[in-house]
């Protein structure tokens, strides 16, 4: 909980409190309308970047701990394969990321997400790659329609939820098999082993589905991952 505790609990009366069918007509309206808006300026701005590889990973992950020290290194390496890199434009996995991708030479490209606690730019997105959204959902768009490959560190519930909407949108069939790469055994391990004992078990997905993802440990095999993919295809890097 927020140390603003006082305005949440507003928020929740006002969320319960009954509305007149003009007040929702209204309130959906002016909100579809902004939701349209981010839509279509992200729509622009990324179509002119092009395809990159997005890092996930934990706001949290301090500048000195190895997560962060791994995907700078990862991000740098990537650059230098010829790949743009996105980050949700925040700090620590995301700072982290869009670091190597600055420092390697590459385009940095950062969706940040308004939050009232945590979230804000980090210095080293491009001036002209740095989009700001309200929406969770329509940032994850933007994730998911410009990304060509997906490296996901240590992170917390909206690391999992960026991971699960990719895979789910390659088991669906509603994007293409772009590489997701987890990095760091010590951390998914658990997750993994969970999903096999007891998803794959009672029959929620398949044996298949377990081969939408990767886990490796290194800067390297995540590199390798996804320059391997690019090679597969006879794909180029994005500049």
């Amino acid at each position: 909980m927020y140390a603003e505790g006082i305005d949440e609990e507003e928020r929740i009366r006002e969320a319960i409190t009954p509305k007149s069918w003009n007040e929702i007509m209204t309130s959906d309206s002016w909100a579809v309308f902004k939701i349209m808006a981010e839509l279509v300026d992200g729509f622009e701005k990324m179509g002119r970047i092009g395809p990159c590889v997005t890092i996930f990973g934990s706001a949290r992950t301090k500048s000195n701990q190895k997560y962060y020290k791994l995907a700078e290194e990862i991000a740098y390496l990537l650059t230098k394969k010829g790949f743009g890199i996105i980050s949700g434009g925040g700090p620590g996995i995301m700072e982290a990321a869009n670091k190597g991708a600055h420092f390697g030479g590459g385009k940095s490209v950062g969706l940040n997400i308004e939050l009232p606690f945590e979230q804000s730019s980090n210095p080293f997105i491009d001036p002209d790659k740095l989009i700001t959204f309200d929406y969770f959902f329509v940032r994850k768009v933007m994730f998911m329609k410009y990304s060509q490959g997906y490296i996901v560190l240590p992170g917390g519930f909206g690391t999992l939820d960026e991971l699960f909407e990719a895979i789910t949108l390659i088991q669906t069939h509603k994007t293409v098999r772009f590489p997701i790469v987890l990095v760091s055994t010590d951390y998914w391990k658990g997750l993994i082993d969970w999903i096999h004992h007891n998803m794959l078990s009672e029959k929620n997905i398949s044996p298949s589905d377990l081969e939408i993802f990767t886990l490796v440990d290194t800067a390297e095999e995540a590199t390798a991952i996804i320059e391997e993919y690019y090679n597969k295809y006879a794909l180029k890097p994005n500049f």
